[in-house]
């Protein structure tokens, strides 16, 4: 039996590189997924969700929709993100309004509209994607920093104030990871994605920056039973690196 036969689950960010592994994952153990994005063309899943988290129509009724596509609803997985680069006195009000809302507002309202659909039922498993850069300050990352810090923080009191409802609600805190997303930020600078990866690997203890799969392994074991006695927890997989 694959350990999540029968569950039904919603993955926001899904075209991204962290979202399709999750999705990828979550499908081959016996769950019916439903991905959210922007853009889903080309993502193998049971329902499809397309949107921008910056509409708050669309994040709250992502939950309901989920729930209504698959039959139920009993895994969230806010993957969605965005990162903005430099300090405060660069940020434009642009900048901050999409940090805010996709980093942070589309989970707090996804969050707000799946509580009670989980509770209804005793149980649930939200996993948010949070960041070390979250966890301590990092150079010229101010506002990414900020939210994650925000989400880090909200993912623990909700843990706190729902898991009497059987629900269970952690945070995995990935360091670099090997995405789409990090090799056209390298492009927009300048720099040959892979050579840039190759060169940021050897500032991990363990040789290399993450691959989407490592971040995706952690996120379903917090969403199975495995992690049945774990709730507020904020997991690192940073491959041994600190924020630098």
């Amino acid at each position: 039996m694959a350990a999540f036969d029968g569950r039904r689950a919603l993955v926001t960010g899904a075209a991204g590189g962290i979202g399709q592994a999750i999705t990828r994952m979550l499908r081959a153990q016996g769950a019916r997924v439903a991905v959210a994005d922007r853009m889903l063309t080309d993502i193998v899943a049971d329902a499809h969700l397309p949107g921008d988290l910056r509409d708050a129509s669309y994040a709250d009724g992502l939950p309901k929709a989920a729930h209504d596509a698959l039959g139920g609803l009993d895994i969230v997985v806010n993957n969605a993100g965005v990162i903005i680069r430099g300090p405060v006195s660069e940020t434009t009000d642009d900048d901050w309004d999409i940090s805010l809302a996709v980093n942070l507002e589309g989970p707090f309202r996804i969050c707000r509209a799946a509580i009670p659909l989980m509770a209804a039922t005793g149980n649930g498993a939200i996993v948010n994607v949070a960041s070390c850069w979250g966890l301590r300050p990092g150079p010229n990352h101010a506002v990414y920093c900020m939210t994650k810090a925000a989400l880090a923080s909200l993912t623990q009191c909700m843990g706190m104030d729902h898991a009497h409802q059987g629900i269970r609600i952690n945070a995995v805190c990935p360091n670099e990871v090997n995405t789409p997303m990090l090799r056209t930020g390298f492009e927009k600078r300048g720099f040959d994605p892979d050579t840039a990866v190759a060169e940021l690997g050897k500032t991990v203890p363990l040789g290399r920056i993450a691959e989407p799969e490592d971040i995706a392994e952690v996120v379903l074991f917090l969403a199975s039973d495995a992690a049945r006695y774990m709730v507020g927890a904020l997991v690192e997989v940073n491959g041994g690196k600190a924020v630098q």
